[in-house]
């Protein structure tokens, strides 16, 4: 039989409480540094997401939903990043959260690329808005490059085949 694990429950609480006591200088440091990045990034990211919500850019609700939760699963990683990109990270966790919770969102009709299933949003804005490369972008996804070379061939298709509704027809559409 396994030794039980001291760190469970209230122990491992009482031991994060008093570790966060005694360094408030790093914590400090901390929140400057990840204020610093979501300044300089949130911006771009809010607007990736808005792309990949399909919503329109000035009612967006799904899209700053799922930069929240991005940005504090970053936070909380913030001193597990070790060196590496906490841009690439967030939006790593960005893609993975809008594949996850597409099926549960309908898609929205006003947005830029709206017109897309959200496979084809995820990677045409990872590729395309966001210059991730073909074979970083068929690895984030799991599936294979040539897939991803596919998928995106035939959303930049749609995109130049279609023009987009006037904002009056989508209004009659509606109602």
């Amino acid at each position: 039989m396994a030794p039980a694990d001291p760190l469970t429950g209230d122990a491992a609480w009482a031991l994060y409480e008093d570790v966060s006591e005694r360094n408030p200088a790093r914590d400090r440091r901390r929140a400057r540094e990840f204020d610093a990045f979501v300044a300089g990034a949130a911006g771009r990211l809010l607007h990736a997401a808005t792309l990949l919500t399909a919503e329109p850019a000035g009612v967006n609700p799904y899209a700053q939903q799922l930069l929240t939760a991005a940005l504090a699963r970053t936070y909380a990683d913030w001193d597990r990043l070790r060196g590496e990109d906490p841009y690439d990270r967030t939006r790593q966790e960005l893609a993975n959260r809008f594949a996850r919770g597409a099926w549960r969102h309908p898609r929205a009709r006003d947005g830029v690329l709206a017109r897309l299933s959200p496979q084809e949003r995820l990677i045409l804005v990872l590729r395309l808005y966001e210059g991730v490369a073909e074979e970083q972008t068929a690895a984030l996804l799991g599936i294979p490059a040539d897939r991803v070379r596919a998928i995106c061939t035939r959303a930049v298709a749609v995109m130049r085949s279609t023009p987009p509704r006037p904002p009056a027809a989508r209004l009659r559409a509606a109602s």
